[in-house]
Formats: C-alpha cells, sequence, structure tokens
C-alpha cells in the first residue's frame, strides 16, 4: 500500500457562502485545509475591510473545535465600480485580507454588484499596485454575443492584458484556468502573473457535460471546454510551474436548485478535494508534483510561509458519497457515489 506523506495543502480558491451553510462548508474545508482563500460573493457582497472582517468571524465561530488552531480562512473584498481607495488601503493593511476579487457584473453566481466598466476602478487598480494587494480575477466578458465557450479568450484579450500591461507590478491571480489561452497568457508573464486550476477542469472536457444528456452537477462558470483546452491545463498542472496551483472553486448549491429546469453554476467538492486532485496526479503518473501544487506555490506566490504540518494519503479506495446534509436540502459532491483510490490516513 503506497502512503504519501505530504506538506498540509491550502485552497486558494473557495466558496463558503454564508449563514447556516458554513455548518456543512467549513468543516468540509478545515477537514484538509490549514489555509483558504474565501471568495467574497455572498449576499450582500463582501465589499470592504468592515464587511470582510464580519464574515470572518461567521467563518470562524463554525470551526470544529479539533481544527480551531489550525484553520485559517483568508478574506477577499468584492470589488464594484463604488469601491473607494480607501476600501482598497484598509484591506490591503489588514492580515486577515488578501486580496480583492474583480467579478465583471452578470458573470456568475452573486455578481450582479460586480464592476460594468473595467475602465471605471483602473484609479483602483492602481491603488491596489500601490499598496500590494493583489487581484483574483474571474476571467470572463457577459456579453451576450460572445460564445459561452470564448468568453474567456476574449476576456484575456480585451481587458486582462491591457490591465496586466499597465500595472505591472499588481499581482493578478487570473482563476479556474480553463484554456490553452489563458495558459499561454500566464506563460507570457514572468512576473506577478498566476493561475488557479479546479480539479474539474482538469478532470473534465464538454463531452462530460454534455454527451448523453446535460449532467448539472458538472455545470460551472467558466464553463468545461473542449479537450485540446482540458489537455493544455493537464500540461499546466504537472509541469512543475509555479506560476500554476491549486484553487477548488467549490461552489455548493443544495441538490434541488442544481436538479432544476435552470441549475446555478457551480461544483461542490467538499471533504474530498485533496483526494481528487490525488487522483489526478496519479492518473497522469505524476504523483512527484503533487505537494508542490496544493501546498507550496500558492503561498509562495501569497509570499506566505509554507505549511509545516503533515498530511498523509493512502493508495486505498474512498467512495465518494452520493450526497451531503446541506441546509435543509442535499449538496451532490463531484464524481458522487464514484470509487476513487485514495484515502486520507
Amino acid at each position: 500500500m503506497l502512503n504519501l506523506n505530504i506538506t498540509r495543502p491550502d485552497d486558494w480558491h473557495i466558496h463558503l457562502r454564508q449563514d447556516a451553510a458554513l455548518a456543512t462548508t467549513v468543516s468540509h474545508a478545515a477537514q484538509q485545509f490549514n489555509r483558504v482563500i474565501v471568495m467574497p460573493n455572498c449576499t450582500p457582497p463582501i465589499i470592504d475591510q468592515e464587511s470582510a472582517l464580519k464574515y470572518r468571524n461567521h467563518i470562524i465561530t463554525n470551526i470544529p473545535s479539533n481544527y480551531k488552531t489550525q484553520f485559517e480562512p483568508l478574506l477577499t473584498i468584492y470589488l464594484t465600480d463604488n469601491t473607494t481607495i480607501e476600501n482598497i488601503k484598509h484591506a490591503a493593511f489588514d492580515k486577515n485580507i488578501i486580496a480583492a476579487k474583480l467579478y465583471p457584473k452578470g458573470a456568475t453566481t452573486n455578481s450582479n454588484s460586480g464592476v460594468t466598466n473595467i475602465l471605471k476602478i483602473y484609479n483602483i487598480l492602481e491603488a491596489m499596485e500601490k499598496f500590494g494587494l493583489p487581484l483574483l480575477v474571474h476571467g470572463e466578458v457577459t456579453d451576450r454575443n460572445v460564445d459561452v465557450f470564448d468568453r474567456e479568450t476574449v476576456f484575456i484579450d480585451k481587458i486582462l492584458t491591457d490591465i496586466r500591461i499597465k500595472f505591472p507590478n499588481l499581482k493578478i491571480t487570473l482563476e479556474h484556468l480553463t484554456t490553452k489561452h489563458g495558459v499561454d497568457f500566464v506563460l507570457n508573464y514572468n512576473h506577478n502573473t498566476a493561475a488557479t486550476i479546479t480539479p474539474h477542469h482538469l478532470l473534465l472536457n464538454r463531452n462530460d457535460l454534455l454527451v448523453d444528456g446535460f449532467k448539472p452537477h458538472y455545470y460551472c462558470l467558466p464553463i468545461i471546454k473542449d479537450s485540446p483546452n482540458q489537455q493544455a491545463l493537464i500540461n499546466a498542472a504537472v509541469s512543475g510551474d509555479p506560476r500554476f496551483f491549486a484553487g477548488s472553486d467549490s461552489a455548493p448549491h443544495v441538490r434541488s436548485n442544481k436538479e432544476s429546469a435552470c441549475c446555478p453554476a457551480g461544483i461542490y467538492h467538499g471533504p474530498n478535494t485533496v483526494l481528487v486532485y490525488t487522483e489526478f496526479f496519479d492518473m497522469q503518473n505524476k504523483l512527484d508534483k503533487l505537494e508542490a501544487f496544493i501546498s507550496f506555490y500558492g503561498a509562495d506566490f501569497y509570499n506566505l510561509p509554507r505549511n509545516t504540518d503533515k498530511i498523509t494519503l493512502i493508495k486505498n479506495n474512498t467512495v465518494i458519497p452520493d450526497n451531503y446534509n446541506y441546509l435543509d436540502n442535499a449538496i451532490v459532491p463531484f464524481w458522487a457515489g464514484r470509487t476513487i483510490n485514495w484515502s486520507f490516513g
């Protein structure tokens, strides 16, 4: 039986939601990770230091007692057309806030308060560069004339490249990367540019989503792409390039909503994120690249110390449950019912 002892991972992109949802999502995250970057697209959104710290306190009260001293939520603020330089300054000097998040208005779940025109926040991006607050990007345009499968590529060409050139000292993370074009964008810049890659974008292509019927539990935004784009992500993840690292984009929705006529976007990994990443690296015969991808590169990019404690992964079957209790319903995790080859020691 193969055992892997690796540095405890971090998740550099996760959705914990709010209020009663935290009882499930925080517990699932704390079982695996030391640190998580928590997305701010709550209702209402987390737009400043005050709301971020209030949200952090709600998260902390839901950490199981045996993980209280280990688990650290890192907060983000949500950029809007009305974000102020003072908002950025206060966030930048608060050690509990790690970045600001750009959602184009209407791009994904709870993004209706997002930025309507990037030019409206160029002064804010300048302040972020000045005060050292990284920019996290949901990289899609929302123009309905742009095909949903092309929205990341168009965003990079029309918006993100210009930001990268105008603000060279601004740290930018292109989150939940989905295209070869996005991989190439990151590779073109050796400085202050990185991307997170989810387990589901590594393991799925659009045939998995669409062939033999639409699979609502594989529906996310940015949407799953075709096989050549999937292969580009795989190559980046196993390359050992420190600009690419783990961010699950684990995003819960109750089963009844996901299986409705118009399901919301989001894939939930729950307590299985690390196991699914491990399964992927094993499938690629690249287990030697796993630890750096999920435990080192993100911490290095954000200038944080690497974790010092270890976890053990055992090559032993785990059956992913069909669902978990969530709110007054259930939530279906990624690969529900599937047997994978790894478990926690």
